[in-house]
């Protein structure tokens, strides 16, 4: 059976930007091991497969696969199959609900011409352990003297649990040299998916940042993580009073991304996205 597939940039007004997903529509018939061999494929960070939602108030299921595993939640794929699923329904402008396995998130969705826009409500925020900051910054090539002075790292989840791990100069991110073993020593126990090193300006309104998860490879940076964008704005919200954020990220990969974010009962992270190519999966 041939499936039809939509390849976006997310996070980007721009082709060849922001961060790539592919998305799987009409997935229902495909098993596990299948999702996982086309997202290996792909070797994008996230790879989508549209199902039929399996809880009432679901418009549909996003199941969202790492080359590793399914995840059960993620920002940029979220955002990226909206888009998808509009175009395919021929909507202009749509309010979505999704069901990933933490829960139901609504999701507005805007067709322009050439670019689109998406918007999300993620999952209420969890604040979780503080860590210490030189066993944060340790594994990520950093000492504790790059620490930023006020915000120390901690453990924060709007869906999908992370490591904020905030540095105390936009320098800072220039310098990061991750190690695999000790990423994922650091990630593991905490059961966090991703290290997200950001120099916060939170009086601007704004964050310079960096994501590094551990596959199979090895230490992958992530050019726009909105599962982790999220769980800073509610960090900066908590500590600093920050109601909105525009972060940027994949600069030092050559992939630059905006991600805008709200402060609020739950956080709302949203961005552009472009669509790159259409295609057919003959799977």
């Amino acid at each position: 059976m041939a499936r039809a597939v939509t390849w976006l940039d997310v996070f980007t007004a721009r082709p060849l930007t922001g961060n790539g997903l592919a998305v799987v529509h009409d997935a229902d018939g495909l098993d596990d091991e299948t999702m996982l061999g086309f997202a290996r494929e792909t070797r994008l960070s996230e790879t989508s497969f549209v199902q039929t939602a399996t809880e009432a108030d679901a418009d549909y299921r996003n199941r969202i696969w790492m080359t590793t595993g399914e995840l059960g939640f993620a920002g940029h794929p979220s955002l990226g199959v909206a888009v998808a699923v509009a175009r395919a329904r021929g909507e202009r402008e749509a309010r979505y609900v999704q069901q990933t396995r933490p829960g139901l998130q609504p999701i507005d969705v805007e067709l322009g011409d050439s670019v689109a826009r998406a918007s999300m409500l993620q999952e209420p925020a969890v604040l979780g352990a503080e860590v210490e900051p030189g066993r944060a910054l340790g594994p990520l090539g950093l000492g504790a003297g790059d620490a930023h002075p006020e915000l120390a790292p901690q453990v924060v989840s709007t869906g999908l649990t992370q490591l904020m791990v905030p540095v105390r100069d936009r320098a800072v991110l220039d310098r990061v040299a991750p190690d695999v073993a000790a990423l994922r020593e650091l990630l593991g126990p905490l059961g966090c998916t991703c290290a997200y090193v950001a120099f916060c300006e939170p009086e601007r309104e704004a964050a310079r940042a960096r994501s590094f998860f551990v596959e199979t490879a090895g230490v992958t940076e992530d050019p726009a993580t909105g599962s982790a964008a999220g769980p800073l704005m509610a960090y900066l919200h908590a500590r600093a009073g920050a109601a909105r954020l525009t972060v940027e990220q994949g600069v030092e990969m050559g992939r630059p991304s905006r991600l805008e974010c709200e402060a609020g009962e739950r956080v709302r992270v949203g961005g552009e996205a472009v669509v790159v190519l259409d295609g057919m999966l003959a799977l």
